[in-house]
């Protein structure tokens, strides 16, 4: 019996090595639960460029004051009369831009002589024409209104009595105003004596509708050929070089009770260059 058991320990014996060899040779399984996807990489947002820095603001630059007015001989009180320095169409010692000129002027007066009173429109539109720069001549033609007017209270506090009318009115109808309209022709003359200074002078011959005493004392209309010889001083302010506006003070030396114009007269006159 030992003899058949020793054989078979020492094959059990080398048995058992190839056994554990064949064992570990076999695949190993993985039961480990399965791990979890790995983490996508965040994305990176881009920085916002810095802006640049806005350049700085410029110093303010200081500017002075303009000086006074300064007195000169031509202005003591160094202030000057509107466009005296203003050049071409501004002063009257510039040369002209045209030699012929649109004329018209609309005067407005008023007088009282032996307690009537005399209120007058006038519309006298010209052509004038430049023999120098400074001395110019036209002719022209004239329509004026009147107006006579009577304050009977007025009278009696200046004279002491009712006016001298039957009825103390200043017309037989009982009226105590009474209106008139002349067409005439006349002639004027200007000359520049100083900057926008100029003298003026006209002559004027009107067919007129004028207003007289009857045999009693009241007024009535009377036509007559008047003679209006006036004369005085202007000032002229131009607006660029074709127009400019002048204002006129003249003086009436056939003034009477009864003239187109009384003894002072003030006017504004449009003058308009025309031509080359």
């Amino acid at each position: 019996m030992k003899r058949y058991l020793f054989p078979l320990l020492l094959a059990g014996a080398a048995f058992l090595p190839t056994r554990q060899a064949f064992a570990q040779d076999k695949p190993v399984l993985n039961t480990a639960p399965p791990s979890p996807p790995a983490a996508q990489p965040r994305p990176v947002e881009p920085v916002p460029a810095t802006p640049a820095p806005a350049p700085p603001a410029p110093e303010p630059v200081y500017a002075p004051s303009a000086p006074a007015p300064q007195p000169t001989p031509d202005a003591p009180s160094g202030l000057n009369f509107p466009n005296r320095n203003a050049t071409k169409a501004g002063g009257a010692e510039d040369k002209p831009p045209t030699k012929k000129f649109i004329y018209t002027n609309l005067g407005l007066g008023y007088s009282s002589i032996d307690g009537i009173g005399n209120f007058t429109v006038s519309l006298a539109p010209a052509l004038g024409y430049r023999l120098t720069d400074k001395f110019a001549i036209g002719p022209g033609i004239s329509y004026s209104y009147n107006n006579y007017s009577l304050s009977p209270e007025t009278f009696i506090r200046t004279y002491g009595r009712p006016y001298p009318s039957p009825t103390g009115t200043l017309t037989a109808s009982g009226a105590n105003d009474i209106s008139s309209s002349s067409l005439g022709f006349k002639v004027f003359a200007q000359y520049i004596f100083y900057k926008e200074f100029f003298f003026h002078g006209e002559y004027e011959v009107t067919n007129a509708q004028l207003v007289g005493y009857d045999s009693y004392n009241y007024l009535v209309k009377i036509n007559r050929t008047v003679n209006s010889p006036l004369a005085g001083i202007g000032y002229r302010s131009y607006f660029g070089e074709k127009a400019a506006l002048d204002i006129l003070g003249l003086y009436n030396f056939g003034s009477s009770a009864f003239s187109l114009y009384p003894g002072l007269n003030l006017r504004f006159c449009f003058l308009y260059n025309i031509g080359k």
